[in-house]
């Protein structure tokens, strides 16, 4: 297939601005990657539309009881597991919810697994281990676009009749061929060259983080534009939950702190205490009555 070895290229096409980078000074080189970087948000504004695509499909996949399942290798599988270990604390998901899988496995989030992104068979037989049905939505994660792992990791999607997402740099490769909704962001050649952990791994970065904070926020699990659905980890993020229901309900932070504790620590139960002046029992009932929707809850 002399189409598909041209397109891996694409990533390794040596950058001009960055060809005398081993007589550079360290100004001189971070000068040069901050002006390559900022070809990257661009390079994102312009594939918006799909992004907000992909968003809108993994909201209908999860209120369809399905889930979120992140698949990538190297660079972009650690983005993967990266965004997916986020999700619950910051929203306050099951950890079922949103997932990843890197090739190679855990022992490669920390370190290369010698071909892991080579392995088809392994794409399939995790996914098979993670039981994907018809309701859950793939997203592969591929810089080049032609990574076997995420290759076949969509193709077992599509067998299932999964929805499916890619995100590449390459648009003119096999996975765009495979993934119903196709999110290209053409950066342009690394600084060092092929090293996509760079560009197009920061554009990677930039379009997770679209994906479930626009996804999540459809969902519900924002309030305004604060997390009232965080999750107390240590002492910083439980003082700063504090501070989001003082925010969230105009109270102050004596005020929250009390209804937090009545509401057993639940963020969304002391807000409707807070702002309805109803105890706990009555806000849990308020909450039920409106099927878990906050503003529904808080408008009654």
């Amino acid at each position: 297939m002399p189409s598909q070895r041209k397109e891996r290229r694409r990533t390794e096409h040596r950058n001009p601005a960055s060809k005398n980078l081993d007589r550079m000074t360290a100004i001189e080189i971070v000068r040069l990657m901050n002006h390559e970087d900022r070809k990257v948000a661009a390079a994102v504004a312009r594939v918006l539309p799909a992004i907000a695509r992909a968003a809108d499909a993994i909201v209908k996949a999860i209120r369809s009881g399905g889930r979120l399942i992140y698949v990538g290798a190297g660079s972009s599988g650690r983005m993967a597991v990266l965004d997916a270990a986020e999700c619950p604390p910051t929203f306050g998901t099951s950890p079922l919810l949103v997932q990843a899988l890197i090739a190679g496995g855990r022992p490669a989030v920390t370190g290369a697994v010698e071909g892991a992104e080579d392995s088809a068979e392994n794409a399939q037989r995790d996914l098979r281990a993670k039981k994907l049905t018809r309701h859950d939505i793939v997203v592969g994660i591929t810089a080049s676009g032609t990574t076997p792992y995420v290759l076949a990791a969509l193709q077992h999607a599509r067998r299932l009749g999964a929805a499916s997402v890619a995100i590449t740099v390459n648009p003119r490769t096999p996975v765009a061929r495979l993934a119903k909704i196709l999110i290209a962001t053409e950066v342009g050649p690394e600084v060092l060259t092929g090293s996509t952990r760079l560009k197009a791994g920061t554009a990677q970065k930039m379009v997770l983080n679209m994906l479930s904070t626009a996804a999540m926020a459809r969902l519900g699990h924002v309030y305004e534009n604060l997390m009232i659905d965080v999750k107390a980890s240590n002492q910083k993020v439980s003082d700063r939950i504090v501070r989001i229901l003082a925010e969230a309900s105009g109270k102050s932070l004596s005020a929250s702190e009390h209804a937090l504790r009545q509401a057993g620590h639940n963020m969304r139960i002391a807000l409707i205490m807070l702002k309805h002046g109803v105890d706990a029992q009555g806000a849990k009932k308020k909450l039920a009555a409106a099927k878990g929707n906050l503003h529904e809850a808080l408008d009654k």
